[in-house]
């Protein structure tokens, strides 16, 4: 299983950014796929995921109504489209992936999203 986050940068408070995360090695819809953010000083936090088997998604209190969720099955993409972003988003943003029904999952490397304020 191999993921690959891209679309990080930097962008003022208000501002959109969509990240992108490209998977391989795996049959797409027998996992979940989702996006953890770390900022410094503060825990891993689960920010999103979407099953694409039935369209299920899920959102952190702090991201819902501004971070929309979406994949691209034929293509194994999942994106990450964020709005209004403010400076407590600032972080490297994760994509991983979940065998749905078992604790094997797997972590592609971060993509740093900063928002100035």
């Amino acid at each position: 299983v191999q993921l690959q986050a891209s679309g990080g940068g930097l962008v003022q408070a208000g501002g959109s950014l969509r990240l992108s995360c490209a998977g391989s090695g795996f049959t797409f819809d027998d996992y979940a796929v989702g996006w953890f953010r770390l900022a410094p000083g503060k825990e891993h936090e689960g920010v999103s995921y979407i099953i694409s088997r039935d369209g299920t998604t899920a959102y952190a209190k702090s991201v819902k109504g501004r971070f929309t969720i979406s994949s691209d099955n034929s293509e194994k993409m999942v994106y990450l489209q964020m709005t209004n972003l403010k400076p407590e988003d600032t972080a490297v943003y994760y994509c991983a992936a979940q065998l749905i029904g078992s604790s094997f999952n797997a972590w592609g490397k971060g993509t740093l999203v900063t928002v100035s304020s």
